[in-house]
């Protein structure tokens, strides 16, 4: 090769070759490639690292939320099925005075065979304590709910020894469409469930009901920022659907991809009548229908969510 000649493609900004120590030959390298990543932005950088672990650590120490209030259940079947259904009651209330009928025996039983205190206070007493409710003599009182973290869900997955699997709600307002895709998401084997902390459905005693009993057996976590967490979630290696009418693959289109349904996913159901949210939909790697055998045909939240988990549960069992 001659003295002269360069390699295809490279720049000569003058004859005269750069001096050693100058910085020419770095100079001309970086032209063109933008700036230098800062060290923690490199994946394989010892920063990098470094910075993920101090994240993860930070996100431990955080503490499980909790609800705001406790919350009354009122009505003797209501306080009935509560107990029938495992929900988290600490104490029941009986109004001075109150017909001893089958329910309220029933209801006694129950309390006792689980160890719960039962009180009994005044008519006007009840009244106060349920804000007014009709509670016919009898009524429950449930703690606010232990929401989990976000990240308690990926762990989860890890001490499992399993691809995580969580299914993540975009302003679900519906109780029992909550209780619905928990009960669900237990069923088939998700790690967890994320809701939003506001303008969303939270645990209350109906969610606890529509669940049977399947709040107790899998995690409900909260987040701030749902966009933020599908973000992060991403950042861990899992692959965000979104179900949706339109969505670019189909259910059958997933399942039949070994890779992508036995892998860490993430999936995300929209909010009854309206769907995802604009942000949430530009954030999933995928959006997801459920073939139907009618363009006309819809499913509300929570079928979608079982549809879905019980189809994704089927590929990865194989």
């Amino acid at each position: 090769m001659s003295g002269n000649s360069q390699r295809k493609g490279s720049i000569r900004k003058s004859a005269k070759k750069p001096t050693a120590g100058s910085g020419g030959r770095v100079k001309r390298g970086l032209e063109g490639k933008g700036p230098t990543p800062k060290a923690k932005d490199r994946p394989y950088h010892q920063a990098h690292k470094a910075d993920q672990a101090a994240r993860k650590k930070a996100a431990a120490a955080k503490p499980r939320r909790k609800g705001t209030d406790s919350e009354w259940i009122a009505g003797r079947n209501s306080v009935v099925e509560a107990l029938r259904e495992g929900v988290p009651i600490t104490s029941v209330y009986v109004a001075e005075g109150a017909d001893r009928d089958s329910r309220l025996r029933e209801a006694f039983k129950l309390a006792q065979d689980k160890g719960l205190s039962l009180l009994e206070v005044t008519k006007n007493e009840l009244d106060k304590m349920t804000s007014g409710a009709v509670h016919q003599g009898l009524a429950a009182r449930i703690p606010p709910y232990d929401y989990a973290h976000p990240d308690d869900l990926l762990d989860l997955a890890k001490q499992n020894a399993e691809k995580p699997l969580i299914v993540v709600l975009d302003s679900i307002t519906d109780p029992r469409n909550l209780g619905a895709i928990v009960r669900s998401a237990s069923g088939f084997g998700a790690h967890g469930v994320v809701i939003p902390e506001r303008r969303a459905a939270g645990m209350t005693a109906s969610a606890w009901k529509t669940s049977a009993g399947a709040a107790a057996r899998i995690p409900v976590a909260q987040t701030v920022n749902l966009v933020r967490q599908l973000k992060a979630y991403q950042e861990e290696g899992c692959m965000v659907l979104g179900l949706a009418a339109d969505g670019d693959l189909s259910l059958t289109d997933v399942v039949a991809d070994a890779d992508l349904a036995r892998g860490p996913l993430v999936v995300v159901v929209g909010a009854e009548g309206g769907g995802l949210s604009r942000l949430v939909s530009e954030t999933c790697d995928h959006l997801v229908s459920i073939p139907m055998a009618s363009s006309l045909e819809s499913l509300n939240a929570g079928v979608a969510a079982s549809v879905t988990l019980f189809a994704l549960a089927e590929a990865r069992a194989h």
